[in-house]
């Protein structure tokens, strides 16, 4: 009679599962796989080999606490000769005297992530043996087409789950600049801390069997992950803030990637990072959403609108001075705002709905009582589809709705502008295989102007005044005011009829602000403004102007530089005023953003017509240089020198460099550098040893206590290191 079967260890085969499940440079110790796809494990024995037919082994996979076959948490399954591919097999590949190699694979829509594996050795001794194998991940699969984040481009998938680099766009609708970022999803560890951020959430803490059996769902995940980057709620990832003081932690344009957050929260117990804005919260959430293996990019949009009514209108009221009165309204347009788009089916949704879904973690508005948002599809945007699931009306009214601008006087406000153009313009992201801006505008509205896009509005209006009217108050949304060819009835007025409420019917002056040339901080602004009479009478126009910083999120700050002019005009007559802002009037009020709002009222003495013209400027840095001075090889040193110029005509103190990179640099280095005189130029040379070969990119940033986080970045291609 044959002896019991006695199990003695087992091999994951780490390295060439998780080179085949695309996850290698996660771990090279522990089993990283992808659900759908097989991967292969050894059983070595004690004694003899596995003998078919006189042996059974069952296999037991478990994930989560309290494990349960009803809630998709735990299967038992044997080692057969074949098996179901809509369930967890095992399949005996191979045997030797001393082991067997068994091929297993996990169904299409298993629950991710960490798993127990177990087995249960019967020899037909009437006694089974249970052995406790070992832990794996399991991952969704953007390879496998039966998985609900499939997606049939290779390239797509190398972009927007593997690669651990990339660019976020920021600036406003003139002038759009690349941030470098690190996503390093693939760094060793980070995918155990994406695990645990699932279990601090509050789906987890209120029911965790049901909040691991939903797992499988990438609609879920990434809601559950949406609400878990900001802090709002529960033990997330970062705190906002959006108040220009930094105390206590890092102001968020100084971070440049998002290991260092992601460590950090987990190294403290979950404590919140100090601090977050809108773009790291999509980079955050970008890096755990890939690690997780959900296709996942992340998009920008110039002029953004922060609705709150749900009547698709912002009005924004001014002063006789040009200034932006905060306070009267509680809707805002942002000059760019960021969130992310995960590409996954919509089960949940009627067909035509699958694809990119706008996810948004910036914590503006709860959503079912948590501060989350989507997934929206950008095809119900697209589509004005806002009843679907989930916040598509919000995310809706980010990219259409009117502007009407005010001026306020007295105790009377005068409508000045309506604007049907104003906001979901040049909306960004990086290209595929491409270190280039992509404008993906087109996938989330129809050409502005066009019948497509007046129908689109017109079902979308008519769609908030029905949920309004569901609501608290059935009263009829504000829009109509301005928008008469809009009705719920669908009735669409002409694109000539829309333009024609965004100006008096007679225009008797033109005003055009531009600015002279692009502007670095450190130089003087140099604006011009024509003015134009197009009346055949002579008349005077009085120009209030006002110049102020303002925030990314619109929020303005104090002006630090008025005036009033007077000018006189012949008929028909056209003028050039040129004029200046001396770096001396705005270097100390340039907040974080360095973004500047210029605003002119003009009021002529004939009709007392009130006009209004505005720019928002950003401002640049002097690029940071980096030069390579030698070959790069994984394992091996090289050089690196990097250039840098304080733009000032001024010392800047306390001058830190930060350099990172995924593969590059283990962590992040810091470089303390004291002083750098007026227009001084340093350049430093460095030492760096690449730990992983193929495409790096570098960041670096530079700060002080005058000049606030200049970036720079280069593309680097590390080759392996062959010794002969």
């Amino acid at each position: 009679m044959a002896t019991g079967l006695q199990v003695g260890f087992t091999d994951f085969q780490c390295y060439r599962n998780n080179l085949q499940h695309q996850t290698a440079e996660m771990s090279t110790k522990h089993l990283v796989v992808r659900q759908g796809q097989p991967f292969t494990i050894t059983l070595h024995f004690h004694g003899r080999g596995y003998q078919p037919g006189v042996d059974t082994i069952l296999l037991i996979v478990e994930t989560g606490p309290n494990a349960e076959k009803s809630s998709g948490t735990r299967a038992v399954f044997p080692v057969a000769r074949s098996g179901p591919t809509s369930s967890w097999r095992a399949v005996c590949a191979r045997t030797s005297p001393s082991c067997v190699e068994i091929t297993l694979s996990a169904p299409a829509n298993a629950v991710i992530g960490r798993y127990l594996l177990k087995a249960r050795v019967d020899s037909g001794t009437g006694q089974a043996t249970s052995y406790q194998l070992g832990e794996f991940t399991l991952l969704f699969n953007a390879w496998s087409p039966a998985d609900d984040v499939y997606l049939a481009s290779e390239t797509a998938r190398q972009e927007y789950v593997v690669n651990d680099y990339g660019f976020i766009y920021q600036g406003n609708k003139n002038w759009i600049h690349p941030c470098p970022w690190n996503y390093s999803q693939v760094e060793e560890g980070v995918v155990d801390i994406c695990l645990r951020l699932l279990d601090r959430s509050l789906n987890f803490q209120h029911d965790p069997v049901e909040d691991c059996s939903l797992r499988n769902s990438p609609v879920y995940v990434s809601r559950v992950v949406s609400a878990m980057i900001n802090s709002n709620d529960d033990s997330g990832v970062l705190l906002g803030n959006w108040s220009e003081d930094y105390s206590g932690g890092i102001c968020p344009s100084e971070w440049t990637g998002s290991v260092a957050i992601l460590r950090q929260w987990d190294a403290t117990g979950a404590q919140p990072v100090k601090y977050g804005q809108c773009w790291v919260f999509a980079a955050v959430m970008c890096t755990v959403m890939r690690c997780l293996g959900v296709p996942t990019r992340v998009v920008t949009n110039t002029e953004s609108g922060h609705e709150k009514d749900g009547n698709l209108v912002i009005d924004e009221y001014y002063n006789t001075m040009g200034h932006i009165l905060a306070t009267e309204s509680k809707d805002s347009i942002w000059k760019f705002h960021v969130w992310n788009e995960c590409w996954m089916a919509r089960r949940d949704l009627s067909p035509g709905y699958a694809g990119w879904q706008v996810l948004d973690a910036t914590p503006q508005e709860t959503s079912n009582g948590l501060y989350c948002c989507g997934p929206a599809s950008v095809k119900a945007i697209k589509e004005g589809e806002l009843h679907l699931s989930y916040d598509t009306p919000f995310v809706f009214s980010m990219v259409n709705v009117y502007r009407v601008v005010w001026l306020i006087y007295g105790a009377r406000k005068e409508k000045l502008l309506c604007d049907s153009r104003c906001v979901g313009n040049h909306i960004s992201t990086k290209s595929i295989g491409r270190d280039e801006r992509k404008d993906i505008t087109d996938s989330y509205k129809y050409r502005e102007g066009s019948q497509e896009e007046r129908q689109v509005f017109a079902k979308a209006l008519a769609r908030a005044q029905h949920r309004k009217a569901q609501g608290p108050s059935t009263a009829e949304p504000q829009a109509s005011r301005f928008l008469p060819g809009l009705r719920a009835s669908l009735d669409v007025s002409s694109p000539a009829e829309c333009r024609g409420q965004e100006a008096p019917s007679k225009v008797h002056t033109c005003l055009r602000l531009k600015l002279a040339k692009s502007p670095e901080v450190g130089q003087d602004l140099g604006l011009v403004l024509l003015a134009e009479n197009l009346a055949f009478e002579h008349k005077d126009l009085k120009l209030s102007i006002s110049t102020g910083s303002v925030l990314h999120d619109g929020a303005p700050l104090p002006p630090f530089w008025q005036n009033t002019l007077y000018i006189p005009f012949r008929p028909k007559e056209e003028k050039v005023i040129p004029w200046t802002i001396s770096y001396a009037q705005y270097g100390r009020h340039l907040s974080q953003d360095r973004l500047v709002r210029v605003s002119v009222v003009g009021e002529e003495n004939s009709t007392w017509e009130k006009l209004l013209v505005e720019r928002i400027i950003t401002l640049a840095y002097h690029a940071i240089l980096i030069n390579v001075l030698s070959p790069i090889a994984a394992n091996r040193p090289f050089a690196l020198e990097v250039e840098i110029t304080n733009p000032l005509h001024e010392p800047a103190r306390d001058c830190v460099l930060t350099m990172e990179g995924s593969g590059l640099l283990k962590e992040q280095f810091r470089l303390d550098m004291g002083v750098l005189r007026a227009q001084e130029r340093s350049n430093i040379t460095f030492q760096i040893i690449p730990f992983k070969t193929g495409q790096r990119q570098l960041q670096v940033n530079f700060k002080s206590n005058k000049v606030k986080d200049i970036k720079g970045h280069t593309t680097l291609i590390v080759a392996p290191n062959i010794r002969f």
